[in-house]
């Protein structure tokens, strides 16, 4: 593993997987959580929005979890713990810390436009399992902008260690290492891992290394190797793949690509919808360009 922190390296948000009656299947999600470490991922953030966690009953949720340590091991798994309410998320972080976890992710409130108390609060009240807390800064679809002063607050507060950067500013990076030396930054889209890395992050949470783990860990680490020229090769292969990270099809994108590279993706559950035609051609077209790139 990467460092001793569980946040560090490449963690995978991991796709869940579905039968065709849309019923998790606990044992090919096992599979792939451990073909993931196999093939040189750090570790796994399960029931975060690619995993849809948001349509999970408590049990599932629950169970992914318990799934996920007993594959792969407790300090590996960083499980999003993300709920409306204060103390469901501290229940859900309780949870992961008796399953055996060493850290778990946290949204800012998203039931409404919360403001910084509110924030705060929320963190707060996570933070009192004792558990480190990496907060997930997302203000597209969270609509809550945790900017730079504010994580620097929470960290000072002692209420989160690390940060998932989702807002796709990369200028942000280095507005936080001034503000909050110590906070570790990682980088939250798969589309900005080159700049985020190159700007000093200490970890990846990433989508598609449920496709292409192999190529994904050597793009991270040559990344913050400073290994330009391979970096640079790679990430513009993977490019077309990666951006779909940062689309709002980015769960069906990924269980797709995942169908074409020969791993399970699947369906997804309701609301979402399957792609359009021009959608799934474009994700079908990019993984087989990958694959023939000799990249799986």
């Amino acid at each position: 593993m990467t460092g001793h922190r569980p946040w560090h390296g490449v963690l995978v948000a991991t796709a869940l997987p579905l039968r065709e009656d849309l019923s998790v299947d606990y044992d090919r999600y096992a599979e792939q959580c451990a073909w993931l470490v196999e093939n040189g991922c750090d570790g796994v953030v399960p029931n975060g929005s690619l995993g849809e966690y948001q349509v999970l009953t408590p049990e599932e949720r629950s169970r992914v979890v318990d799934t996920a340590v007993a594959a792969i091991g407790g300090q590996r798994v960083v499980p999003g713990v993300a709920a409306y309410g204060s103390a469901e998320a501290r229940r859900w972080a309780e949870q992961a810390g008796g399953a055996g976890c060493r850290a778990v992710m946290l949204l800012p409130p998203n039931g409404y436009r919360a403001d910084e108390r509110s924030v705060l609060a929320h963190f707060a009240e996570v933070a009192r399992t004792g558990l480190p807390v990496v907060a997930y800064n997302n203000p597209v679809d969270t609509k809550v902008d945790l900017v730079p002063e504010l994580l620097a607050r929470l960290h000072g507060e002692g209420h989160i260690r690390a940060v998932k950067e989702f807002s796709g500013d990369v200028r942000r990076a280095w507005r936080i290492a001034e503000l909050a030396p110590d906070l570790d930054l990682l980088a939250g889209a798969d589309d900005v891992l080159l700049e985020f890395a190159f700007a000093g992050a200490k970890g990846w949470v990433a989508g598609f290394p449920n496709v292409l783990p192999a190529a994904t860990v050597e793009l991270f680490h040559a990344a913050v190797d400073g290994d330009l020229a391979t970096a640079r090769h790679l990430y513009r292969q993977l490019h077309p793949l990666l951006r779909w990270d940062s689309r709002p099809e980015f769960v069906q994108a990924v269980k797709l690509s995942m169908d074409v590279a020969g791993r399970y993706g699947g369906p997804v559950r309701p609301p979402r919808m399957p792609l359009l035609p021009g959608q799934e051609a474009a994700v079908r077209a990019a993984t087989e360009k990958a694959l023939a790139a000799g990249l799986a």
